[in-house]
């Protein structure tokens, strides 16, 4: 039942784009067709899905104060905490590397939409924000950060599905032309942002 909160939580409750805005530039880059944004957000599923339980073993086992003492009793007060960041972005990078060879053997066609975005999920910011919540909120298994690692990565393919839905509507509406294309999309954002968060009962 907890794997199951945890999951509905990282997917509704602490939505990466809508409850904490993380991940717009890709989020507003590549959501102009629903097929480049499904291929984005099955993309950013796997990495978040794969970098947030092997930085929880980084984490619990290497990084912080006393997690070494596997090793030997005498390691009991190294804290290695400070290269947290170094840590966890090399572990992102090496994963978008894999997925970005992977995407490129299987789906060519997808490779060429989504262009440079691809390999800019290493500096994606809900990426690294899936990392330090898995660290901040100390969940006590490797299969708890695994399931809000995954749960994160399904809520960002719903938000970016959701308003590449909305933008491959609104193109034959009758928008005015300063609004057209970015301009819609980041008010269409910030109104469904403020709707998820009084539908979550978020103050903002």
């Amino acid at each position: 039942m907890e794997y199951l909160s945890i999951f509905v939580k990282g997917i509704f409750v602490e939505n990466m784009i809508f409850a904490y805005f993380l991940g717009m530039c890709s989020y507003l880059a590549v959501s102009k067709t629903v097929k480049t944004a499904v291929g984005l957000g099955f993309a950013v599923i796997f990495v978040l899905g794969i970098t947030v339980p092997i930085n929880y073993l980084l984490e619990n086992f290497v990084l912080k104060e006393g997690a070494l003492t596997w090793l030997n009793a005498d390691y009991a007060n190294v804290d290695l905490s400070f290269l947290s960041f170094i840590m966890f972005i090399a572990v992102i990078a090496s994963m978008v590397q894999l997925v970005e060879m992977i995407v490129e053997k299987f789906a060519p066609a997808l490779y060429g939409a989504l262009g440079i975005f691809l390999p800019l999920i290493a500096v994606n910011c809900s990426i690294l924000g899936g990392a330090l919540f898995m660290q901040e909120r100390q969940y006590p298994s490797i299969g708890e950060a695994t399931v809000f690692g995954l749960g994160s990565g399904v809520g960002w393919l719903l938000a970016i599905v959701a308003i590449a839905a909305i933008r491959e509507k609104i193109r034959y509406s009758n928008i005015p032309d300063p609004l057209k294309g970015l301009g819609i999309t980041f008010i269409l954002t910030g109104l469904m942002g403020m709707a998820f968060m009084a539908f979550m009962g978020i103050e903002i």
